[in-house]
């Protein structure tokens, strides 16, 4: 599966934004798809997750009640919807796809390139 995430940009602190992540190929159908990021200095970490149909999610403590993970198998598109963006959500978000909905990057096996997202105080 090939990925491409697009929607980063420079906000400011309180703002929304949604990022998305356009695949291809037929695994898309059948993989768990997750957003990671990594912010300057950090390792990659996991943000949030959705299984095959949609209908499981799971996230990091971080983006829980901020964020939202969604997918809509019809457009092979997966979403991430920011709420309430805080400075520390600076980062380069990566789409990755994957067999489980586990939180370590070395579980999954495709990335996208990433997308600069840039939250100013």
């Amino acid at each position: 599966v090939q990925l491409g995430e697009s929607g980063g940009k420079l906000v400011e602190a309180g703002d929304s934004l949604r990022l998305s992540c356009a695949a291809s190929g037929p695994t898309f159908f059948v993989s768990v798809m997750a957003w990671f990021r990594r912010a300057p200095g950090k390792e990659r970490e996991f943000v949030a997750a959705i299984n095959a149909n949609g209908d499981g999610t799971r996230y990091a403590n971080s983006a829980k009640g901020r964020f939202t993970i969604s997918r809509d198998n019809a457009k092979t598109t997966v979403y991430l919807q920011m709420n309430s963006l805080q400075p520390d959500d600076t980062a380069v978000y990566y789409c990755a796809a994957g067999p489980r909905a586990l939180t370590r990057a070395t579980q999954y096996d495709y990335w996208g390139q990433g997308t600069q997202v840039t939250v100013s105080s």
